[in-house]
């Protein structure tokens, strides 16, 4: 049987070509919502309208967007330091809430200290927290070979049980009319706002990590060796680099970036831990390292944008639509970029015509004898 099709392996390096790709991705899931909003009754433009303007259309839209951003961005660029390494770290999810449960738990011991010492401890809580989540599945992806996709994912389940556990359990508030939070925190653990938004300090933390991450990443030792590790181990094993090593560090980084995004949350939001503390940041922040091509800087831009379409998800509910169209909208986005990605990586060529060309010939040598 002679095959038509051949897929060949290839990789395209042109920056401007592979964010064309993604733009087109973006637009095809949007062309795609637009068409289940069509079909469920809703004018797709007045949808995608309304978005835009409860986002853009007041100064709080506009703030609630940057509040959105913070965990987007901490949560992303954690997982792209794991994803450099070609480490598939799934559990941002979890490691969000472990932040969140090792700086609340120093919050409500350490509320007595003064801002300027319990602010920076629950911030090294917040990273610790996160970088021993994800230091487990590390280890076992460093000396077993277990799959890490699995674990950090199975882990998830863990963070945001535990979670729970203490907040309808030790940790319960005994004032807090049997909802599942803890004590408020003392203003002390609050991380300052600017004015009287709730825009607060993460930002300002998320956007310096995003700077220290670059510089890293592109302009360091180790980072050079996450990201040869991350292309090929065995070049990397060959130059002597220590892989097993440079897996512990990609993760342990990974993880505790996740964890200040959980700090983050408690300290400049909800000023407590409770349930459902994240709405899926990290599972949002998978997409947005993707979309960004795991490089820092753009991912403070993507992070915004998803932000902005958390907030647009909840304007339009004002039209009759759940607040999960964004969710919708957000997993079309992820389902065309990685089909763009194939085409990044691989190309597929027709052997049709020249079969056909081969077939023609033979025929006429046939008959001319």
């Amino acid at each position: 049987m002679i095959s038509l099709l051949k897929i060949e392996k290839r990789e395209i390096n042109n920056p401007y070509i592979l964010t064309a790709i993604r733009m087109v991705g973006i637009f095809l899931a949007m062309v795609t919502g637009g068409i289940f909003l069509q079909f469920t009754g809703h004018e797709p433009l007045a949808v995608y309208r309304t978005m835009t303007e409860g986002v853009f259309g007041s100064a709080y839209g506009f703030n609630e967007t940057i509040v959105k951003t913070i965990p987007l961005l901490l949560a992303a660029l954690g997982i792209s330091v794991a994803f450099r390494m070609k480490l598939w770290n799934i559990g941002a999810e979890g490691q969000i809430y472990v932040g969140a449960i090792a700086a609340s738990g120093i919050a409500l011991k350490f509320g007595y200290l003064p801002a300027y010492l319990l602010i920076p401890f629950m911030l090294l809580g917040g990273f610790a927290g996160g970088a021993v989540w994800a230091l487990v599945p590390a280890v076992a992806r460093a000396w077993w070979g277990t799959n890490e996709t699995i674990t950090t994912l199975m882990m998830n389940y863990i963070g945001i049980l535990w979670t729970d556990y203490l907040v309808f359990g030790p940790w319960k508030d005994p004032n807090g009319f049997n909802f599942p939070i803890t004590p408020e925190f003392s203003e002390t653990a609050f991380l300052p706002a600017f004015g009287k938004t709730r825009v607060h300090m993460g930002i300002i933390i998320a956007l310096l990590l995003a700077g220290i991450l670059y510089v890293f990443i592109y302009h360091t030792i180790l980072g050079y060796e996450i990201r040869v590790a991350g292309e090929n181990s065995e070049a990397a094993r060959y130059a002597g680099m220590k892989v097993t090593w440079n897996i512990l560090l990609a993760l342990f980084i990974s993880g505790g970036i996740a964890g200040v995004a959980g700090m983050t949350e408690v300290a400049g939001i909800t000023h407590r831990l409770q349930s459902g503390l994240s709405p899926g940041y990290g599972y949002s922040a998978i997409i947005i390292a993707w979309l960004s091509r795991l490089n820092p800087i753009a991912i403070v831009g993507v992070s915004f944008l998803f932000g902005g379409l958390l907030v647009g998800g909840y304007a339009v509910q004002t039209s009759g639509l759940p607040a999960s169209t964004a969710l919708m909208l957000q997993g079309l986005i992820l389902f065309f970029v990685l089909g763009g990605e194939f085409f990044t990586r691989y190309r597929v060529i027709c052997y049709q015509n020249k079969v056909a060309k081969r077939e023609g010939d033979v025929h006429g040598l046939s008959r001319s004898n």
